[in-house]
């Protein structure tokens, strides 16, 4: 496994950033619902009980922070988690979460 590089204090910086958006649950929420597929504005306000605004306020800043990207189809957009890094972040989090401590 090479040796990761140091981040800049700037690239630190957006990190922490980046970080702290992900501290929200209800934007924890709507990233791991589209985690599978793509998903409209109106299905994840309907499928996480939010209402629409609070979805769309939410979105803007995850795609501000490129965790999420939106793709116009018609007059709807579906957002998406932005790349492979974002998911797999994702899923290892949620896993590292589940698995039972092995400390005593």
């Amino acid at each position: 496994m090479s040796k990761p590089t140091v981040p800049s204090q700037l690239d630190t910086t957006i990190l922490a950033e980046t970080f702290r958006l992900l501290g929200d649950s209800t934007r924890l929420r709507i990233l791991f619902f589209c985690l599978e597929s793509p998903r409209s504005v109106g299905d994840i306000a309907a499928s996480l009980d939010l209402s629409q605004s609070l979805v769309s306020h939410h979105l803007r800043l995850l795609r501000g922070a490129r965790l999420v990207r939106g793709n116009r189809q018609a007059k709807q957009i579906f957002y998406e988690l932005a790349d492979k890094h974002v998911s797999d972040m994702l899923v290892d989090m949620a896993h590292h979460v589940c698995e039972e401590s092995g400390e005593e």
